[in-house]
């Protein structure tokens, strides 16, 4: 169904767009079908432009919720997930900005409670990554742009938004196949992974007593923005190879992850980690 690697060969600038990569990412724009798992929810996705984020936000329209969604500066392709959100009658709001700001995360979570008339999903999702053979190579100012953008943001997010949700409400983090299995030319960004799995369990024992979820998922190798535009030309077209399905996940692979956490149902789910790895175990 999906295509396999070898990839063709392709590099762009971060933050990367989904325009110029090739094969072109299935977010579930023509194949997602939702059934009202979420009707009449509020939720927040950050990284909801391209990638991860955007197969989560197509899912979570057609499920039934309002979003507001997070980006960092690009335009277009947010634009372009607020018009297929709009396609499900539901509310779209974009917000830019860079979450390493914790006075803009503190506006993201205040602009959703004003627009959005509350917040009952907070999907953390934004991320920064780089690689680098060397330990040496890796500069001071990189080392806290991955922890500000992966970690940090989400502290700040998640403090805000808690105040505004009611018992039933669900945070979900984005992890990594890196949070336990580290790939070590992504050291920074495999770092900040762990420290969220840890922060998620953590959370999830706090916010019990407010009857507030906290789980995350950990994906493996997902074609998305992020690839082409921070991993070395090799890796990029063989990327995926590693896992057992022998290619990329599809962002629209994830959805469903996601929205099982989110859904009410699913009140007895918390501090776990699903794991959406092609058949890799995540121990």
């Amino acid at each position: 169904m999906y295509p396999k690697p070898p990839y063709p060969v392709q590099a762009q600038p971060m933050p990367g767009t989904i325009s110029q990569m090739d094969p072109r990412p299935d977010h579930g724009e023509t194949t997602y079908k939702g059934s009202g798992r979420l009707h009449g929810k509020k939720a927040v996705i950050t990284g909801g432009d391209s990638g991860i984020g955007r197969a989560v936000a197509i899912a979570f329209a057609r499920e039934g919720a309002d979003i507001l969604i997070s980006y960092l500066n690009e335009h277009d392709d947010a634009h372009e997930v607020k018009s297929l959100v709009e396609k499900e009658n539901r509310n779209a709001v974009l917000v830019a900005g860079d979450l390493q700001n914790p006075t803009h995360c503190r506006f993201v979570i205040e602009h959703a409670v004003e627009v959005l008339g509350g917040i009952d999903i907070l999907v953390n999702n934004a991320a920064h990554q780089a690689t680098f053979k060397e330990i040496t190579e890796i500069s001071d100012d990189e080392w806290r742009l991955t922890f500000r953008t992966n970690i940090h943001s989400m502290f700040y997010l998640t403090k805000a938004a808690v105040p505004h949700m009611k018992p039933g409400s669900a945070i979900i983090n984005t992890a990594s196949i890196n949070s336990d299995m580290p790939n070590p030319i992504l050291l920074a960004y495999a770092t900040t992974k762990g420290a969220i799995q840890n922060f998620t369990g953590g959370l999830a024992q706090m916010l019990a007593k407010k009857g507030i979820r906290v789980n995350a998922v950990a994906p493996g190798p997902i074609w998305t923005p992020l690839i082409p535009s921070s991993m070395p030309e090799h890796a990029v077209t063989h990327f995926g190879e590693q896992v057992p399905m022998k290619r990329a996940g599809q962002p629209a692979e994830l959805a469903t992850a996601y929205v099982m956490l989110a859904d009410p149902l699913s009140s007895y789910t918390s501090g776990t980690t699903i794991a959406v790895t092609g058949g890799k175990p995540f121990i």
